[in-house]
């Protein structure tokens, strides 16, 4: 095993990406537990790596694209090792010029070929594993085991919300349910008419619902008309990163396609359901929330006719509203039942 003073856990995509990164710094304290772990990633995660207990620092992407000198901007880090878990050349020579003596990255860019110390045969386009565990493989270099069963990786999370006294009030008498339902377009969504039919099924004596989404999603999200239901509240667009994260928090549940607020509600432990198409690769055994009381549904069946119209994907959109249904009612009936 090698001796490990500080290392650089480069991830700099999306909020869902950066929460199933976040097992491998728990993983790494495990096995090194004075390390210090620098998160480098684009400047919208940067409250998602405040709440992992794991990282000691985030440094901005954002901020190293605008330096003078990215070998010299990451050489003023002092880390001994990198892993670079989303690919990107420019990080990866960066990471050489630094002269980093430690350099991960998986065989499968060349560029790493040239620029890395250690190149882990880490594919993931076809792989049957899971998004956390492709992460985890590339510390295999520096002699830690890294074979874990998805079940076992929220434990190595250490995610924690926020405080943030200035939420949307949740009811203290009903199940307060999160609806999420779009994605930015990074994932398949089960689309607004489904929505709206599984609201319908929800009765409004046991459920308070909030549909949130980002300030661009608003106008498809108005097509659910929240206004004909007294129990529905679109808090779409009225809360950045750091209050999103609290205010799962205060709820009881959480419904989504694979986005980033999903695998945050999971990541929490709070009841959350993903909703996936089975096509390779953003099927569920890739992407699936991770978390003691998270889940997922598939439509069950092998489909490719989607595979080139995410938008009007009829895999997702195969999941019944009553599958969906049935599985949120029986969160609200085990809430009851532990009052």
């Amino acid at each position: 095993m090698k001796t490990l003073h500080h290392i650089i856990i480069s991830r700099t995509d999306g909020i869902g990406d950066v929460i199933l990164t976040l097992p491998m710094c728990g993983i790494l304290k495990s096995n090194f537990p004075d390390l210090k772990i620098t998160f480098l990633g684009a400047n919208y995660t940067k409250e998602i790596v405040a709440c992992c207990k794991h990282v000691d620092a985030f440094v901005s992407y954002d901020d190293m694209q605008q330096a003078d000198n990215a070998g010299g901007f990451l050489k003023a880090l002092h880390a001994d090792a990198i892993v670079h878990v989303f690919p990107r050349k420019e990080i990866a020579y960066a990471a050489k010029d630094a002269q980093i003596p430690v350099r991960i990255g998986t065989s499968h860019r060349a560029y790493h070929w040239i620029s890395c110390s250690d190149t882990p045969n880490v594919g993931r386009k076809n792989s049957k594993l899971h998004e956390a565990q492709l992460n985890i493989m590339l510390l295999a270099p520096l002699g830690i085991e890294t074979h874990y069963q998805p079940e076992l990786l929220p434990q190595y999370y250490g995610f924690t919300a926020p405080h943030h006294p200035d939420l949307p009030n949740v009811s203290t008498q009903t199940f307060n349910l999160i609806i999420h339902p779009k994605s930015n377009g990074s994932a398949r969504e089960w689309g607004m008419h489904q929505y709206a039919k599984l609201i319908e099924q929800l009765p409004p004596e046991k459920f308070t619902i909030y549909i949130t989404g980002t300030k661009a999603e608003l106008d498809a999200i108005a097509l659910l008309n929240t206004a004909q239901w007294p129990h529905v509240h679109n808090v779409a667009g009225l809360m950045d990163v750091k209050s999103l994260i609290a205010f799962i928090n205060a709820c009881n549940g959480l419904l989504a396609c694979s986005t980033g607020p999903l695998h945050i509600a999971a990541a929490l432990g709070i009841n959350t359901l993903g909703l996936y198409a089975p096509i390779v690769p953003v099927h569920a055994a890739r992407w699936a929330p991770l978390g003691k009381n998270a889940s997922y549904l598939q439509y069950k069946r092998s489909c490719n006719d989607c595979k080139n119209s995410p938008q009007a994907c009829k895999c997702i959109r195969g999941i019944s509203v009553s599958e969906v249904a049935s599985k949120i009612l029986s969160w609200a009936q085990n809430q009851t039942s532990t009052v």
